[in-house]
């Protein structure tokens, strides 16, 4: 790609006509990747958008880019085949709750611990909607639905929490119809350097919908959700006067200016921190006495898998004189059969 070359969101728009449900949230989710792509500079051949099996999985089709529809739940191990077979391709997975977090549950956490420079977007509905409205790993205990008639008996996945406690380096979150921000944190997932998850609280409207409302719709969003950036203040609020503040080991929501609050409380984020501590007090937070977190949460470095394996086969390449499966089968000991 030369420097001149500047892309538009439409450069990663393919002709498919796009289905889903109308009013769905991945349509949200389709159109801020277009713009985010837009922004890195890179080619879309350049690119790959690989999905298993859910309705975010057809997100493949209506990208002008590579693409790998694959089987339920194997995404985040084609992903990575996909990087260490060509680490200079920009690795995308489209994947949901039901996909990544249940029967993809093992290769999500493993890519996560290895740290594969792929970018994970983990539409969150809290449902199956493909198969038509059964509960999902991050549906709440209690949650009604065709396959718990009388409410679930079990409690749910946590993307952040998972994502934290498998070592990832980059954590991030935002709502699908937040057209604003959301191609600025797509934009940062791809930027860093490993495995990036980013979790789009996404509305469901024929088996979910409204599941989000409480801290998705216009009303209630200001008070009810914080945006963070690196290096700010970690202010909220219609007014945008009110902040996060250590109390203790936990964190508190406060006013500035009631009860001896001052700007100078408020915490100020820091994303690359090594430390987890904070980062998973911050995606922990859920709407009720502290607002829900989006923005990037956590951004730190650490070995990078493919990059190391693609070290590690230079290394041995350089010290051995074998040079083809020729020499190989040859530099052993070998015996001939008459």
């Amino acid at each position: 790609m030369s420097e001149q070359t500047i892309y538009q969101a439409k450069d990663f728009k393919s002709a498919q006509l796009v289905r889903w449900c109308p009013g769905c949230g991945d349509f949200g989710v389709l159109s801020n990747l277009h713009k985010a792509m837009s922004q890195l500079g890179i080619a879309p051949h350049q690119t790959v958008v690989i999905s298993g099996i859910g309705c975010s999985s057809r997100l493949t089709y209506y990208m002008n880019t590579y693409g790998f529809h694959t089987i339920h739940g194997r995404g985040a191990a084609i992903a990575t085949g996909t990087k260490v077979a060509n680490p200079q391709l920009s690795v995308w997975l489209a994947t949901g709750d039901g996909d990544c977090l249940a029967i993809g549950g093992n290769h999500f956490i493993h890519a996560v611990r290895r740290n594969v420079d792929i970018n994970i977007l983990l539409m969150n509905n809290k449902i199956y909607g493909l198969t038509k409205g059964q509960y999902s790993p991050t549906s709440a205990r209690g949650f009604v639905s065709k396959s718990s008639p009388y409410g679930t008996v079990e409690d749910p996945f946590r993307p952040a929490e998972l994502t934290i406690g498998s070592r990832g380096t980059f954590f991030a979150r935002t709502i699908d119809s937040d057209m604003k921000n959301s191609p600025e944190v797509m934009a940062a997932a791809a930027k860093h350097s490993g495995t990036s998850v980013v979790e789009i609280i996404l509305n469901c409207v024929i088996f979910n919908d409204g599941i989000n409302e409480s801290i998705t719709n216009r009303e209630n969003r200001a008070d009810k959700t914080i945006f963070l950036r690196h290096g700010e203040k970690m202010i909220y609020g219609k007014e945008n006067n009110k902040g996060i503040v250590q109390d203790g080991f936990n964190l508190k929501a406060v006013t500035i200016g009631e009860n001896g609050y001052t700007l100078n409380d408020i915490l100020v984020h820091d994303a690359a921190t090594s430390d987890p501590t904070l980062h998973l007090k911050l995606s922990l937070m859920d709407g009720d006495t502290l607002p829900v977190a989006l923005g990037v949460i956590r951004d730190v470095e650490a070995p990078v898998y493919d990059r190391d394996m693609e070290n590690q086969i230079e290394e041995v390449k350089n010290q051995t004189k074998v040079r083809n499966l020729n020499e190989f089968l040859k530099s052993g000991d070998t015996w001939e059969i008459k």
